[in-house]
């Protein structure tokens, strides 16, 4: 089910969603049709179709609230050991540095636990758990400033993408030929 400002409904919005399911078992025992039930509770006919079809299977049970839809959490257990993991480090999971990221994260998360996270859901529950991101307080002792310097006079203008000319079919707000 799709909402119109993109969120899911609140607590209060699932009760009263609820409520209106139940309501319909009511119609739904008095033998009304669902077109009847539709009009009177002032929702769709294919809703009414979808909470029949869902108290013919499960009874009043199967339209009571699944709850919120939000993502899986890990438990508090879960959450200390994932910490234990990731002190170990990346090495001891199979990544050939010692560099932690995001990916690397949920991929743990989803091999330890069968928890799937995206990689923005993973920052916030490491975020939410105490978790700051860090960087090196210095260079690396191996970075060698002139070559970079080398790389990004030399090699940098071959490897990017040249840029397109505004010519026909292009996005830029002048016509050519009009300056």
């Amino acid at each position: 089910m799709r909402y119109a400002q993109g969120g899911a409904l609140t607590v209060v919005e699932r009760a009263a969603r609820e409520r209106l399911r139940l309501q319909a078992v009511e119609g739904f025992r008095a033998g009304q049709k669902n077109t009847e039930i539709a009009v009177a509770l002032r929702v769709s006919e294919r809703s009414v179709e979808r909470w029949r079809r869902a108290w013919h299977e499960g009874g009043e049970a199967g339209l009571l609230s699944k709850g919120s839809p939000g993502r899986p959490r890990l438990s508090d257990a879960q959450i200390a050991r994932l910490a234990r993991e990731l002190e170990r480090g990346p090495l001891v999971h199979g990544w050939a540095d010692q560099r932690w990221t995001l990916a690397r994260i949920e991929t743990l998360i989803g091999r330890l636990f069968h928890v799937s996270y995206t990689v923005e859901g993973t920052w916030r529950m490491l975020k939410r758990h105490g978790w700051s991101w860090q960087q090196p307080a210095r260079r690396g002792i191996e970075r060698d400033d002139a070559a970079v310097e080398v790389w990004k006079k030399e090699t940098w203008p071959r490897v990017r993408a040249p840029r397109r000319s505004a010519g026909p079919g292009s996005s830029s707000r002048t016509k050519p030929g009009s300056q």
